[in-house]
C-alpha cells in the first residue's frame, strides 16, 4: 500500500517548485487514478516480457519474482454461481483477469470456443468429471464449463485496484487540510511510490500544457525503468 498524502505532497513540492501551477485535489485524484491503472496494467506486458528471458535463482532480484509479488497484492477468490454451465463474470465486480477456475480440488482447463467444441465432436478427447474444460467469452464476460456441471465453482481472479481518493478540508484559498478518514490509500506495492509521482507529475504537465515538467517526470521515469530492467 502507498499513502496517498506522501505522493500527494511530494507532486505538490515538484509541481511547485519553480511556481509551475498548482494542482487540486480534484485534479490530483483524476491523475492518481489514472496513474494507478497506467502501473497497473504495465505488470502484464512486462510479465510476458521477462517471461521470454532467463531468469535468476535470486528471488528478491528476478524481474518475474518480482512482478508476481506486486500482482499478488490484487489476486483474489471468490464462489461463482453457475446456470446451465455458465457463469457470468460481471458478478465479481471487480474482475480483471481470470488465473484459474476449479470446484474442489479439481481444475478446469482453459481452452478456446473452437476447441472445447471440437472436444465435444470427439468421444476420445471429450471433457469428463475428473477432466473438465472452460471456455472464456470476453465480450460477455462469463465462462461456459464442459465435461462437469457444478452448481457454483471457485474462481482464482485478479482484480483492478480500489480508486484512490485524496480529501481534505478547505482552510483557505488552495490550501486544504488532510483528512485521512475519507482519504482512500493506493492499493500498489510500497515499492511503486516513486513511480506513481513520476506518472502523476507528467499527467498534471499535459494538464499544465509544461513542457519543461512532462520532460523532467519522463526523464526520471525512464532511468527508473532502465534500472528495474537490467
Amino acid at each position: 500500500m502507498v499513502n496517498i498524502d506522501t505522493v500527494y505532497q511530494r507532486v505538490l513540492a515538484l509541481a511547485n517548485k519553480e511556481q509551475r501551477g498548482y494542482i487540486t485535489p480534484i485534479q490530483f485524484n483524476l491523475f492518481a487514478n489514472q496513474a494507478q491503472m497506467d502501473i497497473f496494467e504495465q505488470y502484464f506486458y512486462d510479465r510476458a516480457l521477462f517471461g521470454r528471458v532467463p531468469g535468476n535463482s535470486t528471488v528478491h532480484a528476478d524481474n518475474v519474482d518480482i512482478l508476481e509479488e506486486k500482482i499478488s497484492v490484487f489476486e483474489s477468490t471468490l464462489p461463482l454461481t453457475m446456470s446451465n454451465s455458465v457463469g457470468s463474470l460481471n458478478a465479481l465486480g471487480n474482475f480483471y483477469r481470470l488465473t484459474s477456475v476449479r470446484d474442489g480440488n479439481i481444475f478446469f482447463e482453459s481452452v478456446t470456443r473452437k476447441k472445447a467444441r471440437l472436444f465435444q465432436l470427439s468421444p476420445l478427447v471429450s471433457p469428463t468429471e475428473t477432466r473438465p474444460v472452460y471456455t472464456l467469452d470476453q465480450a460477455n464476460n462469463r465462462i461456459t464449463v464442459f465435461g462437469r456441471t457444478p452448481a457454483s465453482v471457485d474462481i482464482d481472479y485478479i482484480k483492478v485496484p480500489e480508486k484512490v481518493a485524496w480529501s481534505g478540508f478547505n482552510v483557505g484559498s488552495e490550501t486544504f487540510l488532510y483528512n485521512s478518514t475519507d482519504s482512500l490509500n493506493f492499493e500498489l506495492h510500497a515499492s511503486e511510490e516513486p513511480n506513481l509521482v513520476l506518472n502523476i507529475l507528467k499527467l498534471a504537465a499535459i494538464s499544465m500544457k509544461d513542457t519543461n515538467l512532462y520532460q523532467m517526470a519522463s526523464a526520471e521515469e525512464t532511468k527508473d525503468i532502465q534500472q528495474e530492467k537490467q
